[in-house]
C-alpha cells in the first residue's frame, strides 16, 4: 500500500519539525500542520494514514478536530497529545474515539511504540475493507460464487448467460468443492428461482428406499407404505432437483432416471398411472462418469444425456488466490453465528500456512479451518461465559452485521481481557505481555470499563 503516512497538527513549529523528524527517520511520510482547520481539509475516507495531534490549540482544538475526523472515517486513529492531560481527560478523549493519548513529555520510543500499533491497526482495516468489499460486490452481483481466480470469474460469467433458461446441467468437482452452492445458484437466477430446490444425495440414501424418496409411493405398495406419499421430483414440480453423487446411483434407477430427463413423466412407486413433472435437473459427480461406464458401473446412455451441459469446479489448490477472501468469509460468517467479535483478517504467516495447504477437503475443509480458528479464539479463554465478549446489541450496521470499528474495538477488549486473566489481573504483567505502555492499558482499562480484581476472580472460577 506504499509508504505509511502520518499527518501531525501542532501550533507549534519547533515541535511540529521535532515530530517531523522523528517520525522521517523511521520512514514514515509526514505533512505537517499548524492548524486543525488546514489537516481536516487534507484528509478523506479511505485515507491511508494516521493523525497525531496535539489537544491544545487555538481556533479548534484536537478532541473537536478528532471528532469531525470520525465523521469522516470513523476508523482513522488519532493519537492525542496533551502537556495539561490527567486520567479522566484521556478516558474521556479515548471514549470519543481517540486511538491513544500520550501526556507530555514523553520519549521518541513512547510516540514510535504508538504510532506503530496504529498504523497496523490502519492496515488492517484497510485490508479488511478492500476484502468485504470484493466478498460483498460477488455476494450482491454474482450470487454468493466468491473468489476472484480466473476459474471463479468464468464459472460466474456462466451462471449470468444461463439465467434466462434452464437446461440440465452436470456439475463436475471433487468432494467440498461447492457443487452445492454452484448448483443452488443456478436455481435461484433461473426462471424457477421461485418454486422448490430438492437436494437429493444419492449415497446418502438407503437402496432400498431410494426409489420411494424420488419418485413417492402409493398407500399399500409396501409393507410399511400406510399412505400415499409423493416423491422428491413431485415435490420439485416448476423447480429444479439436485442429483448430488449421481454415480452412486443404483443401476435399476438409472434406467429410470433416463426415462425421467427424456419424457418428463414419474410413475410412484405401487402405480402405473404416470405424473407429469416440470422439473430441471442438475447432476453433480466427484469420479469420471465416462471411465464409470466402460467399467459398466453406469449407463452410457444416462451419461450422455445428462453430459448435455457440463460444468467443471476446480478444486481449492487451483485457484489458491481465493483462500483469503474464502476464509475471511468464513471466520465473518461464523463469528456471528457463535455471537463473539472476531478479528477477520488473521496474521501473514497463518495465511501463509493456508497457502501451503494441498486442501484435499477443498472449501469444505477450509471452511472448517475457519471454524477451527474461531473456536480457538473462543477456547484459549476460561470459561466462555465470563471471558470472551459476546456480540453488543448495539452498533449493528443496516443488514444486521457489526460495523468493522465495533469488531475491532470488542476484540481489543478481548485481547486485553485474556491477558488480565492469564495475568490474575497484575497491572505491571499485563502491560508487559501485552507490549505497551502502562499508561495506556489504564486508558484501555477505564475505556471498557474493566477492574482487575474481577478477573482474579474469573481466573479462580474458570
Amino acid at each position: 500500500m506504499g509508504q505509511d503516512k502520518v499527518i501531525v497538527v501542532e501550533d507549534s513549529k519547533i515541535i511540529r519539525l521535532g515530530y517531523k523528524d522523528t517520525l522521517e527517520r523511521r520512514n514514515y511520510e509526514v505533512e505537517t500542520f499548524d492548524s486543525a482547520k488546514a489537516a481536516l481539509n487534507r484528509i478523506s475516507f479511505g485515507w491511508p494514514g494516521i493523525i497525531i495531534s496535539d489537544v491544545i490549540m487555538p481556533g479548534m482544538d484536537g478532541i473537536s478536530m478528532m471528532k469531525r475526523i470520525k465523521e469522516i472515517d470513523s476508523d482513522l486513529p488519532v493519537i492525542l497529545i496533551t502537556g495539561q492531560g490527567d486520567i479522566p481527560t484521556a478516558v474521556q478523549a479515548i471514549r470519543d474515539g481517540a486511538y491513544d493519548f500520550l501526556e507530555k513529555p514523553f520519549s521518541g520510543e513512547v510516540l514510535m511504540e504508538v504510532v506503530h500499533r496504529a498504523m497496523e491497526k490502519r492496515r488492517l482495516v484497510r485490508e479488511v475493507r478492500v476484502l468485504r468489499k470484493e466478498i460483498n460486490d460477488q455476494q450482491e452481483t454474482n450470487f454468493r460464487i466468491i473468489g476472484k481466480s480466473p476459474a471463479m470469474a468464468r464459472l460466474r460469467e456462466t451462471i449470468t448467460s444461463m439465467a434466462g433458461s434452464d437446461p440440465d446441467v452436470l456439475i463436475l468437482g471433487e468432494t467440498g468443492s461447492g457443487k452445492d452452492l454452484v448448483a443452488r445458484c443456478l436455481h435461484e437466477n433461473s426462471p424457477r428461482k421461485e418454486n422448490n430446490f430438492v437436494s437429493i444425495n444419492c449415497g446418502a440414501i438407503p437402496e432400498n428406499i431410494i426409489e420411494s424418496e424420488l419418485f413417492g409411493h402409493e398407500a399399500g405398495s409396501f409393507t410399511g407404505a400406510d399412505q400415499r406419499r409423493i416423491g422428491k421430483f413431485e415435490y420439485a414440480h416448476g423447480g429444479t432437483v439436485f442429483l448430488d453423487e449421481i454415480e452412486s446411483m443404483p443401476l435399476h434407477l438409472q434406467v429410470k432416471l433416463l426415462h425421467i430427463l427424456q419424457d418428463r413423466v414419474i410413475y410412484r412407486v405401487g402405480s402405473n398411472d404416470p405424473i407429469p413433472v416440470d422439473v430441471r435437473v442438475i447432476a453433480a459427480t466427484k469420479t469420471d462418469l465416462k471411465r464409470a461406464f466402460e467399467e459398466n458401473k453406469f449407463r452410457k446412455d444416462l451419461y450422455y444425456r445428462l453430459n448435455v451441459f457440463q460444468m467443471y469446479l476446480p478444486p481449492l489448490r487451483e485457484r489458491m488466490e481465493d483462500i483469503p477472501l474464502l476464509f475471511n468469509h468464513f471466520v465473518s460468517e461464523i463469528g456471528w453465528r457463535y455471537k463473539v467479535s472476531v478479528l477477520t483478517l488473521p496474521a501473514g504467516d497463518f495465511m501463509q500456512k493456508l497457502l501451503t495447504r494441498p486442501w484435499e477437503g477443498n472449501v469444505r475443509e477450509l471452511r472448517n479451518e475457519a471454524e477451527k480458528y474461531v473456536l480457538q479464539l473462543i477456547m484459549d479463554i476460561p470459561g466462555q461465559n465470563e471471558c470472551f465478549a459476546p456480540f453488543p446489541d448495539n452498533g449493528v450496521s443496516g443488514n444486521g452485521e457489526l460495523t468493522l470499528n465495533d469488531q475491532l474495538t470488542a476484540f481489543e477488549k478481548t485481547i486485553i481481557e485474556q491477558e488480565l486473566i492469564r495475568q490474575n489481573g497484575d497491572i505491571k504483567n499485563t502491560y508487559l505481555a501485552l507490549g505497551i505502555p502502562r499508561q495506556t492499558l489504564y486508558y484501555k482499562i477505564q475505556k471498557y470499563g474493566l477492574n482487575r480484581k474481577h478477573y482474579q476472580k474469573v481466573l479462580e472460577n474458570c
